[in-house]
């Protein structure tokens, strides 16, 4: 049985405009680089610990990764962790960027 759940791309922008979620990018980070979601941080093998202690375990954590596959294994791991709300987002970066393409950041966007 998953720990996780799948949130839909309208109900993760939802939840990104309210703030009440902590979202987490895994993709590379050279495409993080390249563009991600304000407020998202890259979570990595190297993160990871310092993430899962510095994050209430009650804390809504919202997963992205690529088109919303990877994530569905990295929500559920971090569910095992003692997560009580984890979600892996439908789509991933590549539906919010399409959908949203005004609530992206860049590096370069992040400079000005």
């Amino acid at each position: 049985m998953s720990n996780y759940q799948l949130m839909k791309l309208p109900t993760a922008v939802e939840h990104w405009q309210n703030g009440d979620a902590v979202f987490v990018d895994i993709r590379d980070p050279q495409s993080f680089a390249a563009g991600h979601i304000p407020g998202s941080q890259r979570l990595d093998n190297n993160n990871l610990p310092q993430f899962l202690n510095s994050v209430q375990k009650n804390q809504k954590v919202v997963v992205v990764c690529y088109h919303g596959i990877s994530s569905q294994g990295a929500a559920d791991y971090i569910a095992s962790q003692g997560f009580t709300e984890v979600h892996s987002m439908d789509g991933g970066y590549t539906a919010w960027s399409m959908s949203f393409p005004e609530h992206t950041l860049s590096e370069d966007t992040e400079k000005e």
